[in-house]
């Protein structure tokens, strides 16, 4: 059975909308352009027709991939979340032990993962470690280098969409 993908209304509907833009817009885009290409002449030294046709390739790769994320999908019903521990669709407030400065983040699902905007995966060392924590609580993480932090829950509320 395929992973369940846990994810937002919006981020379901990027998705597929997303999905409905490759397939109905840049598909007959890439196929006008390996058209053009072709009418280049040889094939074989046509660095714009080798070009399309990777592109090509890669938005059907992407196609496939939104595809099978979209039939995964499980969306996370907000109205039936509860802000008693972190979880996916959950805004947490965490403080790193020793450090004064409070960080926020949205606990989203791995598709819709963003940590520039503040958006992190429930995959990710820090969402993954908070899950289940509550208010007070303390969650050690495991980072990539090896070093351990350890992070305090302030606060739980319902992530803006």
């Amino acid at each position: 059975m395929a992973q369940e993908i846990k994810m937002s209304a919006s981020g379901l509907k990027a998705m597929q909308d997303e999905l409905e833009y490759l397939k109905t817009v840049r598909r007959k885009e890439l196929a006008e352009e390996i058209k053009e290409a072709r009418s280049h002449g040889d094939l074989s030294e046509n660095s714009e027709y080798d070009e399309a046709k990777n592109t090509q390739g890669l938005v059907e790769n992407r196609i496939t991939e939104l595809e099978q994320m979209v039939k995964n999908a499980v969306i996370i019903d907000e109205s039936e979340l509860s802000v008693d521990s972190v979880a996916v669709g959950t805004h947490v407030s965490i403080k790193m032990i020793g450090d004064d400065e409070a960080e926020e983040y949205d606990i989203v699902g791995r598709t819709e993962a963003d940590p520039i905007n503040g958006k992190i995966s429930d995959e990710s060392p820090v969402g993954h470690a908070l899950l289940g924590k509550a208010v007070g609580e303390k969650a050690e993480v495991l980072l990539p280098s090896g070093q351990i932090v350890e992070y305090e829950v302030l606060a739980i509320t319902h992530a803006a969409n």
